[in-house]
């Protein structure tokens, strides 16, 4: 068997998938093809004696252009999939600019349209269908937790205008207005006031309905005749029928017209068989029509308790959202801007880039900036969920958002509006609460199917009851075994299972810090069994510190230091960089070197008031033959722990050893010692010598290490791992772990670090605690959990309670409880990950 990857260009939608997969499954000798719309290109197992050339032949007669990708090709387009494909896109473009759309994978565009009117599992199914069955549409994916669509198409095949049409076609809108989240907030307040209202109504005439049919519960008598008291229950049935129940028969027409069904279905023609029955009975009956014949009451109570549920589901659903809502509320109304050598208090949305703001203690940073003037101490934990302030002065960067405590400063506007890093936060978590993990995909594929076997189901119901039963009530018992099988059936449940659970699970991540970029990602990552940590500036702090200071006999710590802190003032090298913030510190007084003399490799020569002074490694001391007295013992034990000694020598002797390491973060050992215990492999990998590498390994607890390992070959290492059938998560943040990010079946990216490592990357930890991978992965697991229990009581609600109904095992009125109560019970199960904690 060999295996051939073909670049395929020209494909705009699945027909053209399906056009190319079906030409080159023609060709005698292919066992399997595999062709991706979005990264484009199409990969074939074939025999031996098939050639690229004939395969490429098959794809350019169906009218498409191909080309072999050689293995390091298929890398990089591999590693350029992962890299664009989620998230979501700036606004612009497009024939319509009122939806977000932008740049999705390989040129192809992406829209995000919200959808009004969805009330089940099955809407999602038929939205996403008509979607895709648009020329032009590479893909579509609806959620319905958040009622929005996220369509990936191929620019100047199809307009935003076109998609909202097709909604519209079969009975869902599109609302047409440009502030998508103000306008689905103001949206979902309209709808919970009319349902408010419609569920207020009803319930007040279906509790005169039932005290006109059962006033002997309440130890009444009704001083009127069977006549008129049918007429008043059909007089406060018909409102609740056609009024508080319009939304049903609206759905179901919408549904018909497009030949098929969904739960409006269910529940529109279950009370309308119930409410015909009662309406027209009398015209039928050849004996009095008491009040036991009359169906007004199961009808009504269904409407009533259906709208009961969407009331509490709604409420339930918006709760799921508060994490957004929260992100948002961050967000400053105003800026102290210096314009014209004037401060103007000025809205948000009108600060540019460059402007010198003002910020004072307490108030929140309008944007993202650069510190000019001042110093301040800034509550960031709303972003980086850490909770100690971070001292910030000139040439730090600040993060709109969050809290300056006490001074204040000046600083240059950086980022505005949707660039900043709240913005960014923002869009990244809408699009993870928008996206689908593959469990979800089969959901829906399921509920596609559920309403039409429901119906059926019912169908089959009513025969065999008005076969079996008594002729006197064999109607009876039929229609009220009919309505309790349409009506106990839930794919609402099914369709909240998954959505919700994301929601809430990449919000609360959001809260944490942590970032999550899609369904998938949390799905992959409760899989993992490997983590490959990154030793400069994951588990280290990526800055070299002075450690440890050795003085001979007659010097102290401090003189030493300040000589070599005092030779190195004018260095630029790192390690001096280090020498000298130690000294700063220490307050300590420096003077100026004279005869700064740099030597590669080895060290550095320089004068000190009239001292000769080296400061240096081994083999500078060797060559200046400096007598050593006894520090060179001490220096190996240092450079056994992972640190690099300095020798200082003062006019021939050495008098001390500074010690220099990539310290180890804090938290970085916990974190380990966490991820042990939740049951990974723990692995580190580093471009560092092997010595100073197992050192640092010992210092955090982890006993595998990849040591010089050069950055292109992280990628390589990781694979190697995935070869052995292992899960690996890749955790980083610097531009050379971004490939190895790619490769990993989880990228976490440090988010101190690069952008480009972020964009590699699964997710990402916003603040630079290691602590936060072990909260990610935790977060992941609990959001699966959640995932399948809600899946698993819809599943079994379902299974259980419909065949109870066809058995005449339960009454209608029952049914429609249970099924809001089942709704209602899935997203409260989700908002339990709210009170998700981690202890570490």
């Amino acid at each position: 068997m060999k295996k051939a990857v073909l670049k395929v260009t020209g494909m705009t939608c699945q027909h053209c998938v399906k056009s190319v997969t079906k030409a080159l499954q023609s060709v005698a000798g292919v066992h399997s093809v595999n062709v991706s719309l979005e990264r484009g290109r199409a990969e074939v197992e074939h025999g031996e004696s098939i050639s690229t050339t004939s395969l490429k032949q098959v794809v350019t007669d169906a009218g498409y252009e191909a080309e072999e990708l050689e293995d390091s090709e298929e890398e990089d387009e591999r590693r350029s999939h992962k890299n664009l494909s989620p998230g979501p896109s700036p606004k612009g473009g497009g024939e319509d600019s009122s939806f977000p759309l932008g740049k999705g994978v390989r040129g192809l565009g992406l829209l995000t349209l919200p959808i009004e009117g969805m009330t089940c599992a099955s809407c999602v199914a038929k939205v996403e269908k008509t979607l895709r069955s648009v020329p032009g549409v590479a893909d579509a994916t609806v959620n319905f937790a958040t009622e929005k669509a996220t369509v990936r198409f191929a620019p100047g095949h199809v307009t935003a205008l076109q998609l909202k049409e097709a909604v519209r076609r079969i009975g869902y809108d599109v609302p047409e207005e440009k502030e998508q989240r103000d306008l689905h907030l103001h949206h979902a307040d309209e709808r919970a006031v009319l349902l408010h209202r419609k569920l207020i109504l009803s319930a007040l005439f279906t509790i005169a309905i039932f005290l006109l049919m059962y006033p002997g519960m309440l130890g009444l008598r009704l001083p009127i005749s069977d006549q008129l008291n049918y007429w008043l229950q059909l007089l406060l049935a018909t409102p609740v029928q056609f009024w508080a129940g319009w939304q049903f028969y609206r759905g179901t027409w919408a549904a018909a017209r497009n030949k098929t069904t969904d739960m409006n279905t269910l529940i529109a023609v279950g009370t309308s068989a119930a409410y015909i029955y009662s309406a027209l009975l009398p015209l039928f009956a050849t004996h009095g029509h008491g009040h036991m014949d009359l169906y007004f009451d199961t009808s009504a109570a269904i409407i009533t308790l259906v709208l009961l549920g969407r009331l509490l589901e709604a409420r339930a659903r918006g709760r799921t959202s508060e994490a957004i809502k929260k992100l948002i509320g961050l967000q400053a109304k105003t800026a102290r801007v210096v314009r014209d050598g004037q401060e103007q208090n000025i809205p948000i949305e009108d600060v540019r880039v460059g402007d010198l703001v003002i910020v004072r203690p307490g108030e929140k940073i309008p944007v993202d900036g650069v510190v000019i003037e001042g110093a301040s101490a800034i509550d960031e934990s709303m972003i980086t969920g850490e909770s100690l302030p971070v001292e910030k002065r000139a040439g730090n960067e600040v993060i709109g958002a969050t809290i300056n405590k006490t001074g204040a400063f000046k600083f240059r506007a950086t980022k505005v509006g949707s660039e900043t890093a709240l913005a960014q936060i923002i869009k990244l978590v809408e699009a993870a609460q928008a996206s689908k993990p593959p469990i979800a995909r089969l959901v829906d594929v399921i509920a596609s199917y559920f309403v039409p076997a429901v119906v059926l189901i019912s169908l089959v119901t009513f025969v065999a009851w008005y076969l079996i039963s008594p002729p006197q009530i064999a109607l009876t018992k039929a229609l009220l075994n009919f309505v309790a099988v349409l009506i106990i059936a839930c794919p609402c449940a099914l369709g909240l299972a998954t959505p919700t659970s994301i929601i809430v699970g990449t919000g609360k991540g959001a809260e944490n810090g942590i970032l999550i970029r899609g369904g998938d990602s949390l799905e992959t990552a409760h899989k993992l069994t490997t983590i490959v940590l990154d030793k400069t500036g994951t588990l280290t702090k990526g800055r070299p510190e002075v450690t440890d200071v050795i003085a001979i006999s007659g010097f102290t710590e401090s003189e030493v230091l300040r000589l070599a802190a005092s030779a190195e003032k004018s260095s630029e090298h790192p390690l001096g960089e280090a020498i000298v913030k130690r000294a700063q510190e220490k307050n300590l007084k420096l003077e100026e070197a004279r005869d700064f003399v740099a030597v590669p490799g080895q060290g550095i020569r320089a004068r000190l008031n009239g001292q000769r002074i080296l400061l240096g490694n081994l083999k500078l001391m060797q060559d200046e033959k400096i007598a050593l007295d006894g520090l060179q013992k001490q220096a190996e034990v240092l450079a056994e722990s992972g640190k690099t000694p300095v020798f200082v020598a003062s006019d021939g002797r050495a008098v001390g050893v500074v010690a220099i390491a990539d310290t180890i973060k804090e938290g970085s050992r916990e974190a380990v010692a966490a991820l042990k215990r939740l049951g990974f492999e723990v692995v580190m990998i580093t471009g560092d010598n092997r010595r100073t590498a197992e050192a640092i390994a010992r210092q955090v607890g982890i006993e595998r290490v990849l040591a010089e390992i050069l950055p292109e070959e992280k990628a390589h290492e990781v694979k190697k791992l995935q070869a052995q059938d292992k899960r690996v998560a890749m955790v980083g943040d610097g531009i050379n772990d971004a490939p190895a990010l790619a490769q990993a079946d989880v990228g976490i990216a440090i988010g101190t670090g690069t952008d480009v490592a972020m964009e590699a990357s699964d997710i990402t930890l916003v603040g630079g605690d290691l602590r936060s991978v072990v909260t990610a992965i935790a977060l992941s697991r609990a959001t699966m959990k959640n995932i399948w229990q809600n899946l698993f009581w819809a599943f079994i609600y379902n299974t259980v309670l419909i065949p109870v109904a066809a058995l005449g095992l339960l009454n209608p009125v029952l049914a429609a409880a249970a099924m809001g109560l089942s709704s209602v019970s899935v997203v409260s199960n989700a908002l339990r990950l709210r009170r998700f904690r981690v202890q570490i």
